[in-house]
């Protein structure tokens, strides 16, 4: 797998990792473009931004985003681009999206098997999405971009997790799964267990190479 070039500006566009029904990597398809109304399964990240006064980081997707604009949702979301593990792609896209500098430290993985379809206006978003917490300092400089984020707010964590369960917060339906999950593993995200890497995709493992006749991974579903 390797990155594609723009020929309309020659510049290498952003890809996206396809994966069979087993979570291992089988091509690459462009970024722009994999969103259809029949999108294949593939691989993304959400992550949770929490400061050190236990408010979450909420941002709401940029109007002109082309998938599910306008919709308020976990601090960022993203895919990792062919070989980069899924902590550095946090961290990049925390810098690009949010121009927010994560330690790569600080980032912990804890729903290593997340996966949702959700469609909006014929647009499906079909992904592997395993989801991270990030520790920040209260206070921490942000510079959302506007083509991706529309707004952003500190909410306490617990204020966020209630309203979205009782439905008087209205987000993304992906946030509002994921924080179904979040709140089974413990209250206080500071206290979130750390999750195996070995629980994720086999196209997310860091450092190994997989193929698409890998043995099934238990937890996952069939595409």
């Amino acid at each position: 797998m390797s990155p594609r070039t723009d020929p309309s500006t020659h510049q290498v566009a952003e890809v996206v990792v396809l994966l069979d029904d087993a979570g291992a990597a089988i091509g690459t398809a462009l970024k722009a473009t994999v969103h259809t109304a029949d999108t294949p399964l593939h691989l993304a990240f959400s992550c949770y931004v929490i400061d050190a006064s236990g408010r979450l980081l909420v941002s709401r997707r940029a109007w002109s985003k082309r998938t599910f604009p306008g919709v308020l949702t976990n601090s960022l979301c993203g895919h990792p681009s062919p070989g980069e593990s899924l902590p550095d792609a946090v961290c990049r896209r925390a810098r690009s999206e949010l121009g927010l500098a994560l330690s790569r430290g600080s980032v912990r993985l804890v729903l290593p098997r997340f996966a949702y379809r959700a469609e909006q206006d014929g647009v499906v978003e079909n992904e592997l999405c395993p989801v991270f917490v990030a520790t920040v300092a209260d206070g921490i400089p942000l510079a959302p971009d506007p083509d991706e984020v529309a707004s952003v707010a500190w909410m306490p964590w617990a204020d966020y997790r209630d309203r979205v369960l009782d439905g008087s917060l209205r987000v993304s339906s992906w946030s509002t799964e994921q924080v179904r999950q979040l709140r089974a593993i413990g209250p206080d995200p500071a206290d979130w267990p750390e999750a195996s890497s070995g629980d994720l995709p086999p196209a997310a493992r860091a450092g190994r190479q997989t193929s698409a006749d890998e043995p099934r991974v238990p937890g996952y579903p069939e595409a």
